[in-house]
């Protein structure tokens, strides 16, 4: 992913140095069609520069800036490609690169597609040559880098997404295993505070049959104290009279 992301931003460069000669492009696009007497129809495919250059170019200067163009093209297409291996892809991913493939192949016609805001490449020609003539080759370059840099966007968000899951699964296990702990204490404790609920009841059963036993004793002793208060001649055992 990063070797792809390095080769996007070395294309990026060149295309900031061919945006600086935009005019000079334009220009040597005109003399070739005049050269070739094409001046009615739009310059709408990759192939038409290449022929244009291969056949109608006739300075020097013209044919550097053309040569600079479609060496970004084939830089695009041979990116795209390559972006295919770096990752399985999502229906997302897919289609944009499959956009992308669509733009830059040399037969595909470009007259009807336009670069938006932020990029100014239209807004630099006249209003006729944006509409009639150059206004899809000069938004080529810029709209499929955006396709590619919207590419890595979505890959780059894929891959985070994927870290997140695997570490966040076993941070949550970790987590839950320190407030599990005192669940667990709290179990393995239940059966002593149990038993000594036990013993706390059976205790008191102990006091209570103490209690009764004490009742019993007390009662006994005031039953023989009354019968001492009746009898005329001193308490003697039953059983034992002379």
């Amino acid at each position: 992913m990063n070797e792809a992301k390095e080769a996007l931003r070395h294309i990026e460069q060149k295309y900031k140095l061919f945006l600086q000669q935009q005019f000079t492009f334009i220009g040597a696009l005109q003399h070739t069609r005049e050269n070739a007497r094409d001046m009615i129809r739009p310059v709408a495919t990759i192939s038409q520069v290449q022929s244009y250059m291969d056949h109608h170019c006739n300075n020097a200067t013209d044919r550097r800036i053309l040569t600079m163009f479609l060496n970004i093209c084939s830089d695009l297409s041979k990116l795209c490609h390559k972006l295919e291996t770096v990752h399985p892809g999502t229906s997302v991913t897919n289609g944009i690169l499959d956009r992308c493939k669509l733009l830059l192949s040399h037969s595909n016609d470009l007259s009807t597609i336009r670069a938006k805001y932020p990029h100014d490449v239209v807004n630099h020609l006249s209003c006729d040559e944006a509409k009639n003539h150059y206004g899809g080759v000069v938004s080529l370059i810029p709209i499929v880098l955006d396709c590619m840099k919207e590419w890595v966007a979505h890959t780059e968000k894929l891959s985070q997404r994927m870290l997140y899951h695997v570490s966040g699964g076993s941070a949550t296990s970790e987590r839950r295993s320190p407030q599990d702990a005192p669940a667990r204490a709290t179990t393995s404790q239940t059966p002593h505070s149990g038993h000594f609920e036990t013993q706390i009841s059976t205790s008191n059963k102990d006091n209570v049959q103490v209690q009764g036993n004490e009742h019993v004793r007390k009662k006994n002793l005031n039953d023989m104290a009354k019968h001492n208060g009746k009898c005329k001649g001193p308490w003697k055992p039953p059983g034992r009279h002379a």
